[in-house]
């Protein structure tokens, strides 16, 4: 899931990711670039851990182009923020589309519609499934091929429907996109791409360390039989004694807060959960949470706490209800401005409410045509370096 790249230069520490500018600028320094490129496929290799804070709107990519002046098109870390804003080119084109499938998938198999318990709790008997289900419970973080790992079982030798993963992964992601998240699925489903993903012990023990292998498992053969049972009906189950591991509780909204009264002000900002930049404003800031979308895309506490701990910081009150709410609040003020987000209900309200709008930041062009693939999006916008600081 190649949004899911952007990780950390780093040994990961759940405590050490904070919401603050401080975290985020350490995170930025420890960025080795050739390092990247050389071991990201690792799980324990040198990527960034940047992804929970270009997601909520710390920093763009624009920004991240901007902060890292050595950076050229020619390295994997410009290569993989390539990825993430072709993602979201495309949800701009296609819309809820990104939530079916984009193509059709392999045919005559027939996937679930609901997660298994053996999977949902981290008890599958397979070292590297189980391994990252506990990790994403307890850190809210998955390296990029620990996320396809996961995905490719699901979808592929469990014949659960990528949606459904893709829903739940995304609810106790700290990084959760729906764009990248989803159509990365997708691209795992073979709905998104021309063929499925997938992986052998042989690749877990090329790029994980020694206590993730499974050597001996049903992993542990070709894959040509891997793609023989990912195009049929077959499952692919173990037999396990194990105990699992409680999902952790998903919340579609934080803690009750008390109701809001707008003061009155000639200037006001709305700050939604994907733009928490902390910069000056003259004026009245709110911080803005749409029960309705989270209602639909529920999160974990430990995502709600990285969002409200810095929304609280830089604005000056919170309003937790439906948006819709905030019209006739708003009617008198000359001036209410925001960030566009694509997020539904975020998305359909913002304008309404809005006097100033301002596009999300790009880095590279947003083609007015939909591109079915990323080598498309990439040769037309991120060939060479005269794209560099192209913002749009």
């Amino acid at each position: 899931m190649h949004a899911a790249t952007l990780q950390c230069g780093m040994p990961f520490n759940p405590d050490y990711l904070e919401s603050t500018d401080t975290a985020l600028d350490a995170r930025l320094s420890a960025i080795d670039i050739a390092a990247y490129s050389k071991t990201r496929n690792h799980l324990n290799g040198r990527v960034t851990q940047l992804s929970p804070y270009i997601t909520h709107g710390f920093i763009s990519i624009p920004e991240l182009f901007d902060r890292l002046p050595e950076l050229n098109l020619a390295d994997k870390l410009a290569f993989e923020f390539g990825w993430r804003e072709f993602f979201h080119h495309v949800w701009s084109r296609e819309g809820d589309s990104i939530l079916s499938d984009m193509r059709p998938g392999l045919p005559g198999v027939r996937y679930a519609d609901q997660l298994p318990d053996d999977i949902r709790e981290g008890r599958t008997g397979l070292v590297p499934i189980d391994r990252a289900v506990h990790q994403l419970y307890a850190t809210g973080y998955l390296h990029n091929h620990a996320r396809m790992w996961l995905a490719s079982y699901v979808v592929h030798l469990r014949k659960v429907h990528w949606r459904v993963g893709a829903d739940w992964m995304y609810a106790h992601l700290l990084d959760g996109d729906l764009a990248s998240n989803h159509l990365s699925w997708q691209w795992v489903a073979a709905t998104f791409s021309s063929k499925p993903y997938l992986f052998n012990a042989e690749n877990v023990a090329r790029y994980a360390p020694a206590d993730w292998h499974c050597a001996g498992s049903v992993l542990d053969t070709s894959y040509e039989q891997l793609d023989q049972i990912a195009r049929s009906d077959q499952t692919i189950t173990f037999s396990s004694s194990l105990l699992g591991m409680a999902e952790p509780e998903l919340l579609s909204k934080p803690p009750a807060l008390p109701a809001v009264k707008i003061a009155r002000a000639d200037r006001v900002r709305l700050v939604h959960p994907w733009m928490l930049i902390d910069e000056s404003f003259e004026g009245l800031r709110i911080g803005v949470i749409h029960p309705p979308f989270h209602a639909r895309f529920r999160w974990s506490a430990r995502r709600w706490r990285f969002v409200l701990q810095r929304m609280t910081a830089i604005t000056d009150t919170l309003f937790v209800g439906d948006l819709d709410q905030l019209k006739d609040m708003l009617s008198e003020i000359p001036h209410v401005e925001s960030i566009a987000t694509l997020n539904p209900g975020y998305q359909a309200l913002l304008p309404i409410l809005c006097t100033q709008l301002a596009d999300t930041p790009r880095h590279f062009a947003n083609p007015a045509k939909t591109c079915r693939s990323f080598s498309a999006f990439w040769s037309q916008c991120g060939g060479n370096d005269q794209q560099r600081g192209w913002h749009q």
